[in-house]
């Protein structure tokens, strides 16, 4: 029992602490896109902020699994937090004494990036080492309920603090977070990993034993394969909400953030049922079910008329796409926490994050200049109809080669 116990208050110590941390980088990314979006009300800038804040993902995905294998989780991850906070402050200070340029906006998201890049394998991969196996779907549950909270406050409170105070005090928000975040991992104390001689691998080495994880797993494999897909068309939209609210619907801030909210509520109620009461045996088939309804909203996102009563319905199926994105995330990550050895998890974590980074700023590229053209309602409609087909087509194949195979 007081075992029982001692994981479970190690484990909300570490999450509360996270979920600080996020609460004060959404508040300081919703205003940094705000004020993009308000300098220069073009999707081709969001989509750049987008692609310098996800390109680091992508570059330095496998060196981040690789030293969460390799070295001290913990130190990593607070070493990350302390480093975007340092930068945050910084910024601040650069802020209250010059009038920077735009383009300054996108070295901060980049080097956040970077950051938040090391910083996600260790955390994920340092969990299972706090949490039961059989606990894992319900302490992801929490997870994700804590991080949609965040996400939930974080926008109203970037939206207040924006309205109220100039960007310099809504970036110590930011610090305040990674302080809060980096205390609560150095008061728990975390096994240590048994050394294995697969800590002396060469690092191209130890990239192809993280995808040999996904190659030796069919079902993880088609379930990271339909993502890479779905994540081109759908991590575009993200750049894109502002510019729904600012210059589709022609309405404010606050009502942008009132957007951010209704994603968070959904990932909220998502995340505490599955916290909660959901029994989920079939994780796979779950996290397909997920892409699924991704792809249905965003394509309603897309043809909602540009009205005031339009947005109602925009906010109302942004919920539904918090929920969603929850039911393909939790199933897929306690999937990979329950099969994967603890020596190979940060690896295939930081392979997992660069199939689908990798994704972002491709689809940036891609999307940017068309949402420019057509608008970024129609790139909606045109990533919610891809999304459909291609995760139709995948789960198709899966299941024809499962069933030749019985044969």
């Amino acid at each position: 029992m007081e075992r029982l116990q001692k994981w479970k208050t190690q484990f909300m110590i570490v999450a509360l602490g996270q979920a600080v941390s996020m609460l004060g980088s959404h508040g300081v990314q919703f205003a940094l896109i705000w004020w993009l979006a308000e300098k220069t009300s073009s999707p081709l800038m969001l989509g750049m902020s987008g692609l310098v804040a996800y390109l680091p993902m992508t570059l330095f995905s496998p060196l981040a699994g690789i030293a969460a294998d390799r070295y001290n989780r913990k130190f990593i991850s607070v070493f990350s937090d302390m480093t975007m906070g340092t930068i945050a402050l910084i910024y601040a200070g650069l802020l209250s004494f010059f009038d920077l340029p735009v383009w300054t906006v996108l070295v901060m998201l980049c080097v956040r990036g970077i950051g938040s890049t090391f910083q996600q394998p260790a955390i994920q991969s340092i969990i299972p080492q706090l949490v039961p196996k059989d606990q894992l779907i319900k302490t992801n549950g929490w997870m994700q309920l804590l991080n949609a909270g965040s996400f939930l406050l974080g926008p109203v409170i970037g939206a207040s603090l924006y309205a109220v105070f100039p960007m310099p005090v809504v970036l110590m928000s930011d610090v305040v977070g990674a302080i809060l975040a980096s205390i609560a991992l150095v008061v728990v104390k975390i096994p240590k990993l048994e050394k294995t001689e697969r800590e002396e691998q060469h690092f191209i080495a130890e990239i192809k034993e993280g995808l040999r994880v996904f190659k030796e797993d069919r079902k993880l494999f088609y379930t990271v394969i339909a993502e890479a897909c779905c994540m081109f068309f759908y991590a575009p939209l993200s750049s894109f909400y502002p510019l729904m609210t600012s210059d589709y619907f022609k309405l404010s801030a606050m009502y942008g953030s009132v957007v951010e909210l209704s994603f968070a509520i959904g990932m909220m109620v998502s995340s505490l049922l599955f916290s909660s009461v959901l029994k989920i045996n079939r994780k796979i088939r779950v996290s397909f079910i997920g892409l699924f309804g991704m792809g249905g909203i965003s394509l309603l996102c897309g043809i909602i008329p540009p009205t005031y009563v339009g947005w109602f319905f925009f906010a109302g199926n942004c919920i539904c796409l918090g929920a969603f994105g929850n039911v393909h995330t939790i199933p897929l990550t306690a999937y990979m926490q329950e099969t994967i050895s603890s020596e190979k998890m940060g690896r295939a974590f930081s392979v997992l994050t660069l199939i689908s980074s990798a994704a972002m700023p491709v689809g940036l590229l891609f999307s940017s200049p068309i949402a420019e053209k057509v608008g970024v309602n129609v790139w909606f409609f045109i990533s919610g109809l891809c999304m459909l087909l291609l995760t139709g087509g995948v789960s198709i194949h899966y299941s024809a080669k499962c069933r030749s195979e019985k044969r």
